[in-house]
């Protein structure tokens, strides 16, 4: 199946969804599962050896989370991986509030995905509440974090999604790293 007629099969569905329709959830779900499942590995990667959290109760997580929703109306897919990589990001900021301080040790740092020169690691309260000041900020580079970082969509996907150019995808990354580096690093 094309890109174009997968999209366009997410995009009748989502809407079914938004119009009642709770099957259209069910045949979603093999649509874009992988998608989540993939990115949520790649997060957990991250994670130490063991963490109580894997990839595979993240995507979980995030369509339990789906599924309480009463109602929204569902644009597109963009709108749909928007939605989930915000899902990903709570349910991850929650477990990381969550985790105990032992000896007023802080939370584990988890690290801001590439590029290689982010040596730092950053503790995910902090990045998300950086989010939350850049979303106000600046919308759409806020949208491009998530979607790269929690869902871990490419460049590509995230132009196809925000339907916007790689380039602007490319600008808009850069300048949200640089501005949640300089957040972060006063955070500390």
């Amino acid at each position: 199946m094309s890109s174009a007629s997968t999209a366009d099969d997410l995009t009748l569905l989502l809407r079914a969804w938004s119009n009642g329709d709770r099957r259209a959830m069910d045949s979603l779900t093999p649509l874009v599962y992988q998608e989540l499942h993939r990115a949520a590995r790649r997060y957990m990667a991250r994670e130490k050896p063991g963490h109580i959290l894997q990839a595979t109760g993240l995507v979980n997580e995030t369509y339990l989370r789906l599924a309480t929703i009463k109602k929204i109306d569902w644009q597109d897919r963009g709108h749909f991986y928007a939605v989930c990589a915000r899902l990903m990001r709570h349910i991850l900021t929650d477990h990381a509030r969550s985790r105990p301080r032992i000896g007023g040790e802080e939370i584990q740092p988890v690290p801001l995905q590439e590029p290689a020169a982010i040596q730092d690691r950053i503790d995910f309260v902090y990045l998300d509440e950086a989010l939350s000041r850049l979303a106000a900020i600046d919308k759409r580079q806020s949208q491009v974090v998530q979607l790269r970082f929690f869902v871990g969509l490419t460049v590509n996907e995230i132009a196809e999604v925000l339907e916007i150019s790689e380039r602007t995808v490319k600008n808009d990354w850069m300048l949200a790293k640089l501005w949640l580096l300089r957040e972060l690093s006063r955070g500390k």
